[in-house]
C-alpha cells in the first residue's frame, strides 16, 4: 500500500509458496474498503489480475476462499463475454482475472474498462520487453501495477529494468543506458 500510495508500482519477488497471491488479495481488500469510504466505487473499475492460464483458476478460488465478499470474473476461454457486454460485466465485478494470452488477443476489449489496477502474476513473463505481453502491459492505461515473480531477474539485469518499465516507466532510464551502466558492469564483475 505505501509504495502504490506514492504513485510506484512495487514488484514482489519472493519466493514460491510464501504468500504473494494472498499478500495481493489482502491489498485489494484493503483498496476495496478504503473506496467505499471514498464515496463508493463510482467510475472505478475493478482490478485486472492477469497470469498464465494454468494457475488463472486458482486466483478464483483463493479469492473464494480469502475474499468471499469480492464479485469475481474469470475472462477465459472461448465462452468469455465480448463486446459491450463486457464492460458492463467488468463494471460490476471488483476483480477480473484473465490469462497472458487474453491480454494480447482481447487488448482492445480491455483498455475500454477503467481498471483501478492491474496485478501481474508470474511476472517473468514481461521480462522481455518486445514481446507483445510486455507491450500490452505496459500500454494498457492503469493507475496502479503490481508484479509478482519469484524469479525477478533470471538471466541478466535487464530482465529487472523490463519489469520496472512496466510498473514505474522511465524509473531506470533508456534501457540501452541501464545496459551500459548495469548489465555490462555485472557481467565484466561476474567474470572477475
Amino acid at each position: 500500500e505505501f509504495l502504490t500510495k506514492w504513485g510506484f508500482g512495487p514488484c514482489l519477488a519472493d519466493d514460491m509458496g510464501l504468500g504473494k497471491t494472498i499478500q495481493v488479495i489482502a491489498w485489494i481488500l484493503f483498496l476495496n474498503e478504503k473506496w467505499k469510504k471514498e464515496k463508493g466505487k463510482g467510475d472505478r473499475g475493478p482490478v485486472l489480475v492477469v497470469a498464465p492460464v494454468s494457475v488463472t483458476t486458482n486466483w478464483v478460488r483463493e479469492f473464494r476462499r480469502f475474499a468471499p465478499g469480492l464479485k469475481v470474473k474469470l475472462h477465459q476461454g472461448a465462452q468469455r463475454t465480448l463486446g459491450g457486454m463486457f464492460r458492463r460485466e467488468c463494471l460490476d465485478a471488483d476483480v477480473v482475472v484473465t490469462g497472458y494470452s487474453l491480454l494480447v488477443r482481447d487488448f482492445r476489449l480491455l483498455a475500454e474498462v477503467p481498471f483501478a489496477a492491474l496485478v501481474l502474476d508470474e511476472a517473468q513473463m514481461v521480462k522481455n520487453p518486445e514481446t507483445r505481453v510486455a507491450k500490452a502491459a505496459c500500454a494498457l492505461d492503469v493507475p496502479m501495477k503490481v508484479a509478482l515473480t519469484g524469479t525477478p531477474f533470471e538471466n541478466s539485469a535487464n530482465d529487472l529494468w523490463s519489469l520496472e518499465e512496466v510498473l514505474n516507466p522511465g524509473l531506470l532510464g533508456e534501457r540501452k543506458d541501464f545496459e551500459v551502466s548495469f548489465t555490462r558492469s555485472i557481467r565484466e564483475d561476474a567474470r572477475g
